[in-house]
């Protein structure tokens, strides 16, 4: 926990001003770890929610300024994620702040949490490349951007929106871009050849843009045998992370994403086999545990260890 219960009790209590007295200097490094399975969004305004991320097993942390804030609290949400955010020491958690879009507060929220220690700035409803070349001039140089990929725009554009390396991240607003496209949410279905189609198409124009694919939050937290059914639908077509409310999803996420001992176990092998033969000048060859093995194999197994 960043505060013991008598001091979160004390900053409850406290008006805005007063909050932002206790704003102090960040010493929390940037996250090492690039193991990214779970990406759980937590609302600002619990402050007990935020009072827990330094020792969540989400591996990324998204802290929502943006839709689940009522425009009216919004900058007590901003001043809370500064205040926590500057008290914040240590944290296994890639932290992330989604803004609001940059003509509806967004610019002004990147500027004022510029100088506290996180891990990449998500800006919401992105449409085009100038949208992203706003945000980076803005954007500290030691920060990544991430994207809400929730319009028709920012869909049928996705691939040609990667103009510096520190956009990294898309993340697909489904439910945002069903409404975009004009698409009733009631479509959302695991069996739907609409939403595969679209799942598809954001993994592959990610992929094709070097961009990190993450899939949609899943709205019904309580119901976990139908979220892991959709872990276990988005894993076959090629993700790797998932949108999280609350812990029991994440740990959902970071079960089925996770490589499995045997997949290590092979990985390990794979490399390990492949390496020796390359020393003998033997780029392909069969293997009796696990048939042909050649450089792309080799690539693959590379891939699981990391």
């Amino acid at each position: 926990m960043i505060f013991n219960e008598k001091e979160l009790n004390n900053i409850s209590k406290l008006s805005l001003d007063d909050k932002i007295k206790k704003i102090k200097n960040s010493k929390r490094g940037f996250a090492v770890q690039k193991k990214f399975r779970s990406n759980m969004m937590l609302n600002p305004l619990k402050l007990r929610h935020l009072n827990r991320i330094d020792n969540l097993e989400a591996d990324m942390i998204t802290l929502n300024l943006e839709d689940a804030i009522a425009p009216s609290r919004k900058r007590e949400a901003l001043i809370n994620i500064a205040l926590f955010l500057s008290h914040l020491k240590n944290s296994n958690s890639f932290i992330i702040i989604r803004t609001n879009p940059l003509n509806e507060g967004g610019a002004e929220e990147i500027e004022f949490l510029n100088d506290f220690t996180f891990d990449a700035i998500r800006l919401a409803k992105v449409k085009e490349q100038n949208d992203i070349e706003k945000a980076l001039k803005i954007l500290d140089k030691s920060k990544e951007l991430h994207i809400s990929m929730e319009t028709k725009e920012a869909f049928e554009n996705l691939s040609s929106l990667r103009i510096d390396k520190r956009f990294t991240t898309a993340n697909i607003g489904i439910l945002d871009l069903l409404t975009s496209l004009g698409l009733p949410q009631s479509l959302l279905q695991r069996d739907n050849p609409t939403i595969h189609y679209i799942l598809s198409k954001f993994l592959i124009d990610s992929k094709i843009a070097g961009l990190h694919p993450i899939s949609f939050m899943f709205q019904d937290y309580k119901n976990i045998d139908e979220f892991r059914k959709w872990c276990q639908l988005e894993k076959k077509m090629g993700f790797t992370t998932k949108a999280c409310m609350g812990p029991l999803q994440v740990e959902v996420a970071n079960e089925i994403f996770g490589a499995t001992p045997e997949e290590i176990e092979r990985a390990k092998y794979i490399k390990k086999i492949f390496e020796e033969s390359v020393k003998r000048g033997e780029n392909g060859f069969m293997d009796e545990r696990y048939g042909f093995i050649d450089e792309p194999i080799y690539r693959d197994a590379l891939l699981v260890l990391r």
